[in-house]
């Protein structure tokens, strides 16, 4: 039966482990927690094939504890309850359990409170994987009682020594020249599974395009043809939020190249376009405002292009104005005036509207001094009266910058 690399080659020892020197190198305080012979629960946080379920593993070997895996997405409160049962059993005879659960952040809040009491009490120990920021996805009260260590993507170095040495023992007789290696650590993107997946995928076509009484050769044409490189991005996870904020920050540092690129990066992860055409347009405002008011027709003019043409047309209506975006002229004013605003209402509520800008629609309302002293600008020489328009409380306040 044949076995997948990612599984054979799995390391099952420290020692053996690849990456993320910060948390298991000589002075990692993984390392530490395995030479104590004591770890508390912890949320292993990181893009895909970085080694958070293989390091799970090694503990669970090094320490011998009693370890249970879970994968969230398939898993629910009755393998849970069968699991703590026998984690109660175990700390009868002073034996301690490890719970892995994969992809910790698919579990909703009920199955992560019914998790929490155990952990609090010590009866598990558990380790969490995510891809997803734990802020966001595991409940506040979990993540108090867990320490949170966040796993890097592996370096394209790391990759490219792993697969020399693979493909040397497992392919002895398929030619890789060390541009492929590069290749192939490049097309992985800082994920060792995929990178033996890829190399999987490269010697199957070697051998299968291989000329007679001629040695099979992996080929730049070859990784080319066969594999996209896959860019790690989740709309509902932290990575949408980090490249949303990456396009308006660079959008407000007029830096119009990293505008581009941050667009076209969620455009080509499949995001909806007519979101990121929403962000723009909210921009438009908040950044650029009255410094340029054409720029919220603009946005407007190419949200409802995004509209009309969909994907992939739209993108470069989308590209065209992140640039004139980036290039228009910044003011904030009206975004510092709404907030200000926001604050007096919270803080005073529904003060009431000056007597002499209220209409008096009848003879009471005038009797009891609607519109008394009313001034009306148009009929003032330089059109202007300065009369107060703003309550009592807010007279002399002053939201808007630079009139």
């Amino acid at each position: 039966m044949h076995e997948p690399l990612a599984s054979k080659y799995r390391p099952k020892k420290l020692d053996d482990f690849i990456g993320q020197e910060h948390l298991v190198g000589e002075n990692g305080p993984i390392r530490k927690f395995l030479e104590s012979g004591n770890i508390p629960s912890m949320i292993f946080w990181g893009p895909p094939g970085t080694g958070k379920t293989t390091l799970a593993y090694i503990i669970s070997q090094d320490l011998y504890y009693d370890f249970y895996k879970l994968q969230a997405v398939n898993s629910g409160k009755d393998k849970l309850r069968k699991i703590i049962k026998r984690a109660l059993a175990n700390k009868e005879y002073n034996k301690r359990t490890i719970l892995f659960l994969d992809e910790i952040h698919r579990w909703n809040k009920a199955q992560q409170d019914a998790l929490l009491p155990y952990v609090e009490k010590g009866i598990i120990t558990l380790i969490g994987a995510t891809t997803e920021n734990p802020s966001f996805t595991v409940i506040s009260a979990l993540l108090s009682r867990t320490k949170v260590f966040v796993f890097k993507q592996q370096t394209e170095e790391n990759i490219f020594n792993l697969l020399k040495k693979i493909s040397k023992k497992e392919y002895p007789e398929i030619s890789i020249n060390k541009k492929e290696f590069e290749t192939m650590a490049n097309l992985s993107n800082g994920d060792i599974r995929s990178s033996l997946n890829i190399l999987e995928m490269a010697t199957t076509l070697a051998l299968a395009e291989k000329e007679e009484n001629k040695k099979a050769k992996v080929t730049t044409q070859i990784l080319e043809s066969a594999i996209q490189k896959p860019i790690y991005y989740d709309k509902n996870g932290e990575e949408h939020y980090n490249i949303i904020s990456a396009i308006h920050k660079s959008m407000r540092s007029s830096n119009s190249d990293a505008a581009a690129y941050w667009v076209e990066r969620m455009l080509q992860a499949g995001e909806d376009p007519l979101y990121i055409a929403r962000r723009l347009l909210r921009f438009a405002s908040e950044d650029i405002g009255n410094a340029d008011p054409h720029a919220v027709v603009m946005a407007n003019s190419v949200y409802e292009t995004c509209q009309k043409l969909g994907m992939p047309e739209c993108g470069v209506s989308l590209i065209q104005l992140a640039i004139y975006l980036s290039k228009a002229p910044k003011d904030n004013s009206a975004y510092v005036a709404e907030n200000l605003i926001k604050q007096d209402i919270e803080k005073y509520g529904n003060l009431p509207v000056p007597m002499n800008i209220r209409n008096a629609e009848t003879k009471l309302m005038k009797d009891i001094g609607y519109g008394k002293d009313y001034q009306y600008d148009h009929d003032l020489p330089n059109k202007k009266s300065n009369q107060q328009c703003l309550p009592d409380k807010l007279k002399n306040k002053t939201y808007i910058k630079n009139k």
